[in-house]
Formats: C-alpha cells, sequence, structure tokens
C-alpha cells in the first residue's frame, strides 16, 4: 500500500469482507502480484455465515448442471482437500449417506445421483442396507445414496488459515475497518473509512450478509440479500456415538436447503441442522428458536427413537440467499459489475459457498487480473 501526501492509501485490489470468499480472493488475488487489502468490519475474520454452518464439504452433486454452484463446489472441494492437507486444518474425507424410505425416495435417489454423476461427481452408488450398517449402524433403512468424497472441515480453523496464508502472501488485513462511504475517481475508487480513504484500482464485493447494501455504497448493480436463518440443535455426549459422519435426508422440494441433516464434527460433536426461516433482520441469529421437539422430529426421520433428552440447542447461522421464498434457485453472483466496471461481484454465496471458495477465490482473480 503506498500512502499519499493527502493522506489516501492507494491499492490495487481492496476486498471488502474477511469471510472465506473474501479471503480466498484476496488470497488468489495476491499470486498475481498485485497489492491487496481486506476491510472487515469485525475483530476477526469470518465471524459470520463462514464460522456458522455445519462445515460440510460437499461434493457437488445438487445444483443444477452448468451452474457455478455445480462447477465451483466440484473444483472447491478438490482445492479445499488439497489446502487442508497442506496447511493442516483439520479435516476428514468422511463419505456421506442420502436416505431413502421408500419406492418413490429411491427415485428421488436416482435422479440425484444422475444429477451429480451431471456434475462430475464420482463415485455415487445407491447401496444397500449391508454397506449402510457398515457405515451408519443406527440409521434405520434400507437404501441410500452414498457420496465418497463428501466430507468435514473445522471452519473455525480454515479460516485461520486463510488468513494466515493470505498474510504470508502479502495481503494487508484491515479489522475493525467498516467501509463508510465511496466514491468513483480516475484511477478507481476512494473507500472512505473510519481511520482513513483508501484510493483502489479495483474493488471485490464479498460482504456476504450486506453484500447489497455495500454494493449500493459502492455504486454498483441493485440486489437484494435475504436473509434466511438455519438453527442447529446437538447431541448430548451420550448419545454422540450414533453418528460416524453424515448423514443427510432428501433435500428440501422447495429447493431451499438440503434438509436437516446430522454431522459429526472434527472436534466430535454431533450437530442436527440446519432449519431454514426467511426473514428480515440479517443479525438475528438467537429470537424465537425452534423447539427441541422439532428437531428430535427430524433427527428421527434419519434415526429411530430419538427425544428431546437426547439433544440440546446449539448455534445457528445466517445464509445470504439471492432469491426468496417463492424462488427455488439462485445461482452465485460473480462478475465484473454491470454499473460500475471498478467493482466485482462475489456475492449471494450461500451454500455452496464454503466447498467452493477457493474456486471462487480463482474466479474472482480471473476476472480481477484483466482489469489492474
Amino acid at each position: 500500500m503506498t500512502e499519499f501526501s493527502s493522506g489516501t492509501t492507494e491499492i490495487d485490489v481492496a476486498v471488502v469482507g474477511a469471510g472465506v470468499t473474501g479471503l480466498a480472493s484476496a488470497l488468489a488475488i495476491a499470486a498475481t502480484g498485485a497489492s491487496v487489502c481486506i476491510l472487515e468490519r469485525h475483530p476477526r475474520p469470518g465471524m459470520d455465515t463462514s464460522t456458522h454452518n455445519s462445515g460440510v464439504i460437499h461434493a457437488g452433486l445438487y445444483y443444477p448442471a452448468g451452474s457455478l454452484k455445480a462447477r465451483l463446489c466440484v473444483e472447491g472441494r478438490d482445492r479445499m482437500y488439497e489446502f487442508c492437507e497442506r496447511h493442516g486444518v483439520p479435516h476428514v474425507r468422511s463419505g456421506k449417506l442420502i436416505v431413502a424410505h421408500d419406492e418413490r425416495e429411491v427415485h428421488e435417489l436416482e435422479a440425484l445421483q444422475r444429477r451429480g454423476t451431471d456434475n462430475g461427481v464420482a463415485g455415487l452408488e445407491i447401496v444397500d442396507r449391508a454397506f449402510i450398517v457398515s457405515k451408519e449402524p443406527a440409521v434405520n433403512t434400507r437404501f441410500a445414496l452414498w457420496s465418497p468424497d463428501s466430507g468435514i472441515v473445522n471452519a473455525e480453523e480454515y479460516v485461520k488459515a486463510l488468513l494466515r496464508a493470505a498474510t504470508a502472501a502479502g495481503v494487508m488485513f484491515l479489522p475493525g475497518t467498516r467501509l463508510l462511504g465511496a466514491d468513483t475517481h480516475a484511477d478507481g475508487m476512494i473507500l472512505t473509512t473510519e481511520r482513513e480513504s483508501i484510493l483502489a484500482r479495483i474493488v471485490v464485493n464479498a460482504s456476504g450478509l450486506y453484500a447489497d447494501e455495500v454494493s449500493r455504497t459502492l455504486g454498483g448493480e441493485t440486489f437484494r440479500i435475504y436473509p434466511c436463518r438455519g438453527e442447529y440443535a446437538e447431541f448430548t455426549p451420550a448419545k454422540r456415538s450414533l453418528v460416524n459422519a453424515l448423514v443427510y435426508p432428501l433435500p428440501h422440494r422447495s429447493g431451499h436447503g438440503l434438509g436437516v441433516h446430522l454431522v459429526r464434527t472434527t472436534g466430535g460433536q454431533v450437530w442436527l441442522g440446519p432449519t431454514i426461516r426467511y426473514q428480515e433482520r440479517k443479525d438475528d441469529y438467537e429470537n424465537d428458536r425452534e423447539p427441541l421437539e422439532a428437531f428430535a422430529a427430524s433427527a428421527r426421520v434419519l434415526i429411530d427413537g430419538v427425544t428431546i433428552d437426547d439433544l440440546r440447542l446449539s448455534g445457528s447461522g445466517i445464509r445470504a440467499k439471492l432469491h426468496p421464498p417463492s424462488e427455488s434457485f439462485a445461482d452465485f453472483l460473480i462478475r465484473q459489475d454491470r454499473i460500475n466496471p471498478s467493482v466485482v461481484q462475489a456475492s449471494g454465496i450461500d451454500s455452496p459457498g464454503l466447498t467452493s471458495s477457493l474456486a471462487i477465490g480463482a474466479l474472482v482473480r480471473a476476472i480481477v487480473a484483466p482489469l489492474l
């Protein structure tokens, strides 16, 4: 970063938001030799959606063929496994079972298998009771879809590793730095924060739940982020042995989520969730929580006999969706802004955003590099 006598700091690329999308984008851009800074309103990176999720590494079987979500999930999955191995991030390539309970659901599993195969996901297999018991003895169903490349990552440790890698590559991390305003300039954008002004040739909008507001501040495209809260329950320590890895129902027919599922974390906890609730506020994680019985009922779809005594309420997260509850799908918004050419959007990054993050970063780099 270069500071002018006027007190304005000059940089090639400013990234707004230090979640996994912003961190991965900054890391990828820095590899080109460009100077990069990240503005983050919180005191630490990844404090919103990036660390309030299941920590699942998705294989890429759910998303429409040809979509960014399908392509970047498959690419990002492979990049994530390699990154986690190289940087010592706790993770497990555990595989996942998606269960069916009747003939109609078996047909849905077969359709999901075909979609995943079309997306380039290898090894998907409809398995029988003997296979299910070998993986998850407590799951009471006769048929399931086995996804061998699904896995689990410690999201908080992944965020820390991304930040370490980015700063080692020369990225300047500016925590507690809120974007207050922005003005166009002959050489890009002048960004105003509480402490300084930054002249950036390119600004990457990776601000998650607040991407719509940041886009307006930057004079970019108009779109709306719909906050969608997902809540979790946790199995009591005595019941954690019921789950070995990942167990999913079929995804919601509404298209709003993958269903309340079971996740054994890298730390040995077993989470059940997330639920789905569209809401107005982007910061409401706790009001009007789902009752434990609702979680127990969801658990019994996967494992017989679960009661509220086996569970306790856990955390919650908020997805940044680009579609309202009346619609079923919106793709990632990753492109040069159509109104302000100095802005690159990396917005609407809901699931599979964590899995896709390194692939998203590579795509953002490919967009940014010709603009510098």
